[in-house]
């Protein structure tokens, strides 16, 4: 396990580790280990750099890996924004609401990963809370528990409890089950259903579940078990 690295600026990492920044990361990896028994890491993901620090510290306590970056890479100025743990926002949402979508950023945001912007309304909530005096807001998907999956352009958490997302439609029980690991693959689909059948796209032809973590899948279990069709 990587338990110690130096995060800082591209020049200052070549010696210690190696990350393309400029918003996304492609690969990672040790370039010359700090110490003998630390391995070379690679990683085929995108993401920040908080998502980088939770790969190496294995957490994502927001507050906590934040804490490592500052201390590690005293150049590095991370941005001050925090999640809890997943299992508890506590302090970390103060002054929670939870309101309809309507944030410009928000809204661009979305728009600039190709979502359909009124289906994203009609599926997500906006979350509103303050954290150190400062005010804070995310898209809020909800869960069948009464949680929410939050995002924004600079990161990804959860408002307890976490749980999968069952979405059924009204009337007659749909044979068919459409599984999707994040929120933000299942506005995808129903935007690219929306922009391929605009006449008659039928959304609402079968059921979905988001399980807005693989994690949760033993949680999708069950409810699959009604179902003749699950596509993935």
């Amino acid at each position: 396990m990587l338990n110690k690295v130096m995060l800082s600026t591209e020049s200052r990492m070549r010696g210690d580790m190696q990350v393309r920044f400029g918003g996304r990361y492609g690969k990672t990896y040790c370039r010359k280990a700090v110490r003998r028994s630390v391995p070379s890491l690679r990683l085929g993901k995108g993401g920040g750099i908080i998502e980088l620090a939770a790969h190496l510290y294995a957490t994502d306590h927001v507050p906590y890996l934040l804490e490592r970056i500052a201390e590690q890479t005293p150049h590095v100025h991370p941005v001050s924004f925090s999640f809890g743990k997943q299992d508890s926002f506590g302090p970390s949402f103060q002054q929670l609401e939870i309101v309809p979508l309507s944030s410009p950023a928000l809204l661009s945001y979305l728009q600039g990963r190709g979502i359909n912007l009124e289906l994203a309304k009609r599926e997500c909530s906006e979350a509103r809370y303050t954290h150190n005096g400062k005010r804070y807001f995310a898209i809020a998907f909800p869960n069948g528990s009464g949680g929410f999956e939050v995002r924004n352009p600079y990161f990804k958490g959860c408002i307890a409890p976490k749980e999968i997302s069952h979405i059924r439609q009204s009337g007659k029980a749909r044979t068919a089950c459409y599984v999707f690991e994040g929120f933000m693959d299942y506005l995808s689909f129903l935007t690219l259903r929306q922009e391929s059948c605009p006449n008659y796209p039928e959304l609402d032809g079968q059921d979905y579940i988001v399980l807005n973590s693989v994690s949760n899948i033993n949680k999708a279990l069950y409810p699959l078990g009604n179902y003749e069709r699950i596509h993935c």
